[in-house]
């Protein structure tokens, strides 16, 4: 009964309450063609010996041995043991999303240390306890922005993430937001012309992302005066926070969201992660979350408090901004551990090693024959190379070498049909990155055949 708690008994009671009989009938909704009509094709019965080695083994098919080139918004970085040592403590991990922090001291002084270390990194004067990730911090801040502009027209670059922009487009549906995207140039860029252009009475906020999707470091500074000028925010995402050890900070912006996956979190299939948003002290009143602040007691030693919480639990639901996730409390610790083991020096070591490798290996692809970088801007740790032949092609010959080649972009952009956005970090060593280089070398080189769409 430990995976089946529901005896037929119990969901056929189940069904009589709500007024249907049978689980399909409950499913009619779901078109036929949908429904799966066979059982799952399972292996066993087994033990529980059996299933855990069973796992084990299909855990290391995916893992042993392999070399990944990918990043597109989620980056496999060096992380301390001491990370995990500290958040599988008891008082941390029984509280990862505490509802009522202001009982629990040591919980609220990791998040004041957190929102610290966020405004250190982003160059802004306040920060939020964290959110559910970069995707829905960066559309809080479009909400925030909204909120504080009075205004319904967004101008996002289309050089976002498109998994950030889909999400964005399912929030602005419902909320009548106008969603206008601004194309970039050869450089990978956003086009600052056709910004210029577009902003009007109307702009809430200029979004974009840098390093953008593409990889490239958009001009911040520039595209906040562009903003300012007609009384918009600038709004700046962050999927790559190790970036932040070598780029300026995006001081200009109005609102920051972070993606805080880099420090600490593995990519872990794609989550759970931790998002943040930074902003203007003048803003705080419209900034979604929580927040924690410190204070003293009333013998005047050194204590934390719950300082603003914006759910409807806690004021007038009208005022409200809470949102999906308005603490992300265990992942955010991760994060601020593993900023403090690095410290200043030890995030700009980090983030000089990911530039120093990308520069390589670009250059070294850029030696093959047929293969040529695509884009002109400054990058970070990934850019885009333009390959002769289809980049699934060459990720499908990649990966019987054990190598999971760069992401291809016809997906997301058509007029980047061939190329493929290449991620290189810390953890990539230089003979991987030569490893790569001749097997890349080695299959252009081979005769065409097939498809090459």
């Amino acid at each position: 009964m430990r995976y089946l708690p529901k005896s037929p008994s119990e969901r056929q009671e189940m069904l009589d309450v709500i007024g249907v009989r049978s689980a399909e009938e409950l499913f009619r909704s779901i078109p036929e063609e949908f429904r799966l009509k066979r059982p799952l094709n399972l292996p066993g019965p087994l033990s529980e010996a059996e299933l855990i080695r069973y796992f084990q083994d299909r855990a290391a098919e995916n893992s042993r041995g392999y070399t990944s080139f990918l990043g597109a918004g989620v980056y496999n970085h060096l992380r301390s043991v001491v990370v995990d040592t500290i958040i599988q403590r008891g008082e941390f991990l029984t509280s990862y999303t505490p509802y009522q922090a202001e009982i629990s001291q040591g919980t609220l002084q990791a998040i004041f240390e957190f929102q610290t270390l966020m405004c250190e990194l982003t160059g802004q004067e306040v920060a939020n306890a964290s959110m559910w990730d970069g995707s829905t911090a960066t559309t809080e801040a479009v909400l925030m922005a909204d909120r504080l502009t009075d205004r319904q027209r967004v101008l996002v670059a289309r050089s976002l993430h498109p998994e950030y922009r889909a999400v964005l487009a399912t929030y602005a549906k419902n909320v009548g937001l106008e969603i206008h995207e601004i194309g970039f140039t050869a450089s990978g860029q956003i086009d600052t012309a056709a910004l210029a252009a577009a902003i009007d009475a109307q702009t809430a906020a200029v979004v974009v992302q840098s390093p953008n999707f593409l990889g490239v470091i958009e001009p911040v500074a520039q595209i906040a005066e562009l903003a300012h000028a007609a009384e918009a925010l600038a709004v700046v995402a962050i999927a790559e926070g190790v970036s932040l050890g070598v780029v300026r900070p995006p001081a200009e912006a109005d609102i920051v969201a972070l993606e805080a996956q880099s420090f600490g979190l593995a990519p872990s299939y794609g989550g759970p992660y931790a998002g943040a948003i930074a902003t203007r002290e003048k803003f705080v009143r419209q900034m979604p979350g929580r927040l924690a602040g410190q204070t003293t007691d009333s013998q005047g030693r050194r204590g934390f408090c719950l300082t603003l919480a914006t759910r409807e639990q806690h004021i007038r639901r009208e005022r409200a901004t809470s949102n999906i996730c308005t603490n992300q409390a265990l992942c955010a610790l991760a994060a601020t551990v593993q900023l403090c083991l690095l410290g200043k020096q030890g995030l700009r070591e980090m983030a000089e090693q990911n530039l120093a490798k990308a520069q390589y290996a670009l250059a070294k692809l850029e030696e093959i024959p047929g293969v040529r970088r695509a884009l002109s801007g400054p990058v970070f740790n990934e850019f885009v190379i333009r390959l002769p032949r289809s980049v699934r092609l060459v990720n499908a010959e990649l990966l019987r070498e054990k190598i999971i080649g760069p992401l291809p972009l016809g997906p997301f952009y058509p007029d980047l049909t061939k190329c493929g956005l290449v991620c290189v970090t810390e953890t990539t060593s230089r003979e991987e990155i030569d490893r790569l280089v001749a097997s890349v070398q080695r299959i252009l080189a081979k005769p065409l055949g097939g498809s090459l769409i």
